[in-house]
């Protein structure tokens, strides 16, 4: 979506429909007073109204509720009502008159963040648009806003570009987007930067190096696991890891899962996504930040070559663990991938990935988990999901949660008998490959589809890329 700020009144923008927030109680703004209907306007909050000055030719009216109340939240939600208003009338151009209150720049960024997301489609299989079922309309927003405000759009736009990039990634079936299609999206990126460079290890190579986890996990499937790295050389350090867990098709392997539901296990490389996406956006951005981003890519399927419970496997940094559950997988795959991305140089490292159900029974769709055994980490982690609104909530770390990832014939265990605490043994059975660097843990479950929130709706949300790209630039030294 092609994105600018103008120093312009709403009158002598030239699109199709101006967005106005209005607070509740106050009157309507002075070039919609004399107009029919503004005297009824209701500000409370997501209240809509649509009214027709002679200019623009369409009013779109969104309330905002108490004036104190506003914040970046409230300004992604009203811009999804408006998205959604201007696709009614089939709109193509949208302007918005920010209200003169809260933080300038976050509502700016936050009002360009809510139309890219609302607007996401995804309509790549339907062989005909049914008239129910809008495309998106929208290609161009305009904030009459001060220039000044023209970066703070500029970063907005590229995180919610990424975001939705994510979320095809997402939305592809597994038949398509498979560890090799992964692969092929890392080397797009690479390709389209200068500063991004990748290596893809296949399966010969995976096992000559001692992946266990990820030769374990892959096993079963016919198709190629890959181990994904990406590096953007951004000039500023320490080197931040982040890592991604992209299983593109989980059945459970022989612990299968119940077959109820079972298709949305296409989005259990959701970390993968987020962490491709991220690092595109950060070197779109020139962030000053070094980055190395690992995410191993596999299928985890059952078959007479799959792992079995109870087998014993060697996990990249020499520890064995006993399998005891296959349907807990992504854990032993990111175990090879946490401890490959410390042997890389992460002097930090943050992994997403869609790990435990138990998330969801903790904190249902509004926080992300997060599990660090570092408080400056997490503290930054927390911050950069509060300014973007991909919330994380941070979860307790206790020495007594290891005696949970303890074996009985191994070092470890990837599933504890006794249903204690999932997400945080989970977590803790994480800890145990980092090489003792500072590290977070974001539990994503629970936020990467099936939300319900306005601007992103019931399907894939794309969940971390913006978190990441925030903490990025909150790392990054000002160059």
């Amino acid at each position: 979506m092609e994105v600018e700020v103008r120093e312009i009144a709403a009158t002598e923008a030239e699109v199709d429909a101006v967005a106005w927030g209005i607070f509740d109680g106050d009157p309507p703004p002075p070039e919609l007073a004399d107009v029919a209907g503004a005297a009824d306007l209701d500000g409370a909050f997501k209240k809509t109204a649509v009214l027709r000055p002679e200019a623009p030719a369409l009013a779109l009216v969104i309330g905002l509720g108490e004036r104190e109340k506003l914040d970046a939240e409230r300004a992604r939600v009203a811009a999804a009502l408006a998205v959604r208003e201007a696709a009614r009338f089939e709109a193509t151009s949208l302007a918005w008159a920010p209200p003169d209150a809260g933080d300038g720049a976050a509502v700016t960024a936050a009002l360009v963040t809510g139309t890219i997301l609302a607007s996401y489609r995804f309509n790549r299989f339907r062989s005909s648009q049914p008239e129910d079922d809008p495309q998106p309309k929208l290609e161009s927003l305009t904030l009459l806003a001060e220039a000044t405000l023209a970066g703070d759009a500029e970063r907005a736009r590229v995180a919610a570009e990424a975001q939705n990039r994510a979320r095809d990634l997402q939305n592809l079936p597994a038949n398509i987007a498979t560890p090799s299609f992964l692969a092929g999206r890392a080397e797009e990126i690479a390709a389209a930067h200068e500063a991004v460079t990748v290596e893809v290890l296949g399966r010969e190579q995976i096992s000559e190096r001692e992946m266990g986890g990820l030769v374990a996990v892959s096993q079963g499937s016919a198709e190629e696991p890959a181990m994904i790295v990406l590096r953007y050389a951004g000039g500023g350090g320490p080197i931040l890891g982040l890592v991604g867990k992209g299983v593109t098709f989980d059945t459970g392997g022989i612990s299968l899962k119940p077959s109820a539901s079972m298709q949305e296990m296409k989005m259990d490389m959701s970390g993968a996504a987020a962490v491709l996406e991220a690092v595109a956006a950060i070197a779109e951005l020139g962030l000053a930040q070094e980055i190395v981003a690992v995410v191993p890519a596999t299928e985890n399927m059952p078959s007479g070559t799959a792992t079995r419970p109870g087998d014993i496997i060697t996990q990249y940094n020499g520890k064995t663990v006993e399998v005891n559950n296959t349907d807990a997988e992504g854990r032993l795959i990111l175990a090879d991938a946490l401890a490959y991305c410390a042997e890389l140089g992460a002097e930090r490292i943050v992994d997403l990935a869609t790990l435990t159900g138990a998330v969801l029974i903790a904190l249902g769709s509004t926080y992300a988990a997060l599990i660090s055994n570092d408080d400056e980490l997490a503290g930054e982690v927390e911050q950069a999901g509060l300014e973007s609104g991909e919330l994380a909530w941070r979860l307790p770390l206790h020495p007594e949660y290891k005696e949970l990832t303890r074996g009985a014939v191994a070092d470890l265990t990837n599933a504890a008998a006794k249903r204690k605490a999932g997400t945080i043994y989970a977590g803790s059975f994480l800890e145990e490959f980092v090489d003792g660097r500072p590290w977070a843990h974001l539990d994503i479950a629970g936020t990467s589809w099936d939300v319900g929130r306005e601007y992103v709706g019931n399907g894939p949300t794309g969940f971390g890329v913006r978190l990441l790209v925030e903490l990025a630039q909150a790392l990054s030294p000002p160059r």
